[in-house]
Order: C-alpha cells, then structure tokens, then sequence
C-alpha cells in the first residue's frame, strides 16, 4: 500500500466531514471518533478549555500540596479563573519542580486509582514521574491516535512500533495509540534491526513509529542488505518524534522509505507522544486542544507572545486525572502558526521546534542552538543529514566542532575540494551565527548511529587543554 498524496488524502478528509475511522473505546468496544472535534469552530474548542482549566487548577489546589503551597506564594486564586487569559495569572511549573517532588509528590489522585506510571530517563538529574489513570490512558490512545488518522491510517493499517517500551513514553504511547485507531499493531521495541527490517517486508507494515534516526538507520541496514524499501517495504506513513530532525533529513527518509514522514511531539511531565501531531500537510504538528492549552513565552521575561512568534512553549493539561500540571515550561522553542491548516482541522499548530532553551549552546557569549547549526548545514548539498557537535576546552576557551557526513557521490579523495567546503561551511556560520564553529567533514557513514535517539552533542569539556 503505497501514498496516494496529500491532496487527495486531505480532500478525503474535509468530504468525510471530519475522522471517519473507529477508534477503542474505554470498554475496549469499537467507538466512532465525534465528527466534530477536531474541526469544530475554535471558540467551543476554547469553551471546552476554559471547563477543563477551571476544574484543573482547583484540583491541583485542593490535592497537591505543592500546588497549594505555590498558588498561595503567588497569591494566585484559583477559584476565581473566569477567562482563559486567567491562567496568565498562575505561576510556573518546571521540570525541577516535579524533581523535587519525586516520586508521587504530584499526583492530584490515590494512588490506588493509578494505573500507570512512566518515568523521563533521569540522564541529567533526578527522573520525573507522570502518572495515569485509566482515563489518562485513554486520552493519550487517542490523542497518537489522532496521527494515524491524520495519515489517513486506521482498520486497515499495520503500525510497527519500534520507539522503546518501559518507562520511556514513546512506545507504549503509539501502541495505544495503533490500537486506539484499530490497527494491527506490533510491539517491536527498539533494536535488532535485521529482525525488524524481516518484520517490517513480512507483516506488511505500513505506518512506522520511532526516532526518526532509527527509521534511517533500518533504511540505510536494508540498502545494505541488498533491499530496496521502497518496493521491499510496504510503508506509506511514519510518525516519528522524540528527536529533532531538519527537513534535508526529511525528505532524505521519504526518499529512502518511499513514505510520508509526519513528526510527532510530546513530554513525559504532560503525557508522552500525542501532545501534537502533524497532518500530511506537514505544515506544523496540531495540538490537541481539546486536552492541552499551549501558550508561548518570551523565555527570559516570561511573557506571553501573539501567535506567529517564536519564544518557549508552556503547556497547561485540561483533563489530565493523575498528574495535571499548570502553565509547564516545555523548555523547547517554537511558535503558534497563524490561521487554519489547509486540511481543515481547526485545532491551532505549532512550528517544528526550532530549539530549546537548556540544550543552548554559550559559545564566546553567543547563544547558538544545535538546530541553527543545522539549517546553515542544509544549504550545502554536498553534506549528508548525519552530525555531531563536539565541545571542547582549549586554555579555558570553549571550542565547538562540527563534524558532518558528506554524501556518498562527493570524492573525499580531493582533499582541496574537501578543504574549500569545510571552510565555505566555517564562513557561513560565522556569518549566520555570529561566532566561529570549527568544521571537520568526515566520509560517509563514519558518524556512530543509534537504534534509539540520535547523540547529537558530544561535551567533552572534562579536562582544559
């Protein structure tokens, strides 16, 4: 089964009048998605927000002494939220915040009634906890749900969901997910990638859900086992999160694995994967509004941006049971994308992330993002998607290194020719970021690949040199 094109896939779409594949229901019967949520006029979507948001923050209140302790520090009521511009008056959440109340300090509901716990990897300090009723469970089935639809997936559909099970979100969020729009659905987890590659051409898979790293690195183990995916492979669709990934990158896996690649967002402290999604008009991911009020910040002055700028994204969880937080500092940078997306959805968009606030770059006083980086490297054709930036400390100087795939078809043999590119890549980054970034280009398929998310900063700033 193959991708009949956007076009036609959305014009489908806008003629059924909205979702018209059945989803699971929370007696685990068959259930038809209401044909209006996702399309319905924007202020009832505000109206269902505003229901939710008032009930939330006086749940909070009245059963997370944390919420308590700082609503009244903030001398924020939250029995008098009468308006969505309300909740501007509430304080922040951050992610030390829900560090500092490990294990169960957030949860708004006993024990007893939770059902699931996932927990962030913990790599850079003390691990968060998001807990989930049964309820929670079922909004979250639907909301990665809402991607396989977006595909125009359902019934008829194989999803293949090779993101890792356990404590980490993402798989058994797009198996809920899978299950939610009635695929058949196959838990494969991450790694052994020869079994997965057998999988994926013997089951008929045709919606792929993992790390977009991992989707390139089962198409480019399959090239080398002498397949062609794109006839060997039945895919048509993937939703892949959990990393960033640039366009070049995106269009390099459509290439590859003959699909539409449809990036998926989402954090354990509000849910897992689910939180937005894009459509294949891939013009932003949608949020589902219906179960999160997103604003955007300046991250310095914490002030609230009009829709189309770019700042921090905060996120407020409507109908969450187990673990609802207000106003989250997401800590990743985007925006809210002016007017409605084309395939008629009414639900707003953000931006793919253009960066976060704690993964930047301070290099010589400049702020750089990994992914400015990378939207200098795509204007470079010669160069592959694969990276890695590497930090350094030279006589208490801090000193980044790009290092870069070239493509396969460049001669690295030329070392003049491999010279002028490193140094046309060095000049445009100095001209676009303002500071110099040292560039070493590498041969093709030289940069460690991982079967999970892609390592794309390396510090090695342990010793001064």
């Amino acid at each position: 089964m193959k991708q009949n094109g956007t076009t036609m896939v959305c014009a489908h779409y806008r003629a059924s009048g909205g979702m018209r594949v059945p989803a699971i229901g929370k007696k685990g019967n068959l259930m038809k998605q209401p044909q209006d949520i996702l399309t319905m006029p924007h202020d009832q979507l505000e109206a269902i927000q505003l229901e939710g948001i008032k009930k939330t923050v006086i749940k909070c209140y009245e059963n997370v002494e944390f919420y308590h302790k700082l609503f009244d520090e903030a001398g924020f009521d939250p029995y008098a939220v009468e308006t969505l511009d309300d909740i501007k008056k509430a304080p922040f959440t951050t992610k030390q915040d829900l560090r500092d109340n490990y294990p169960f300090g957030f949860f708004a509901v006993p024990k007893e009634d939770v059902r699931e716990i996932h927990m962030s990897s913990g790599t850079t300090g003390v691990a968060t906890v998001g807990g989930y009723t049964e309820h929670d469970l079922d909004i979250w089935g639907d909301c990665f749900a809402r991607g396989v639809w977006y595909a125009d997936g359902g019934p008829q559909d194989v999803c293949h969901v090779c993101y890792g099970y356990g404590l980490f979100t993402g798989g058994l969020g797009a198996h809920y997910g899978g299950i939610k729009a009635g695929c058949m659905t196959i838990p494969m987890s991450a790694g052994n990638t020869e079994r997965q590659i057998r999988v994926l051409r013997e089951m008929g898979s045709t919606i792929l859900c993992c790390t977009p790293s991992y989707a390139m690195y089962i198409a480019d183990t399959a090239i080398a086992m002498g397949l062609d995916p794109k006839k060997d492979f039945h895919l048509r669709a993937g939703i892949h999160g959990a990393e960033a990934f640039s366009d070049n990158f995106r269009a390099e896996l459509e290439q590859k694995l003959g699909y539409k690649v449809l990036d998926v967002y989402g954090l354990t402290e509000t849910m897992g994967p689910g939180v937005a999604i894009e459509c294949m008009e891939q013009n932003g991911l949608h949020l589902a509004e219906d179960h999160f009020y997103a604003e955007i910040i300046n991250p310095e002055t914490g002030e609230v941006l009009p829709d189309g700028e770019w700042g921090e994204l905060v996120l407020t969880t409507i109908d969450r049971e187990a673990t609802p937080v207000i106003r989250y500092r997401t800590r990743d940078i985007t925006r809210i994308i002016p007017g409605e997306c084309a395939c008629g959805r009414t639900h707003r968009r953000i931006d793919r992330l253009h960066g976060r606030t704690d993964d930047m770059l301070i290099i010589r006083g400049v702020n750089v993002f990994p992914s400015q980086i990378e939207d200098v490297m795509k204007t470079f054709p010669q160069v592959a998607s694969w990276y890695q930036i590497e930090l350094t400390r030279k006589n208490h100087l801090d000193v980044v290194t790009l290092k870069a795939e070239v493509n396969p078809d460049f001669d690295f043999d030329q070392i003049s020719a491999i010279e002028k590119l490193q140094r046309d890549i060095q000049s445009a980054m100095k001209t676009a970021l303002s500071v110099g970034i040292r560039v070493k280009l590498v041969e093709p398929k030289t940069i460690a690949r991982s079967e999970g998310k892609a390592k794309r900063v390396i510090d090695l700033r342990g010793d001064d040199k």
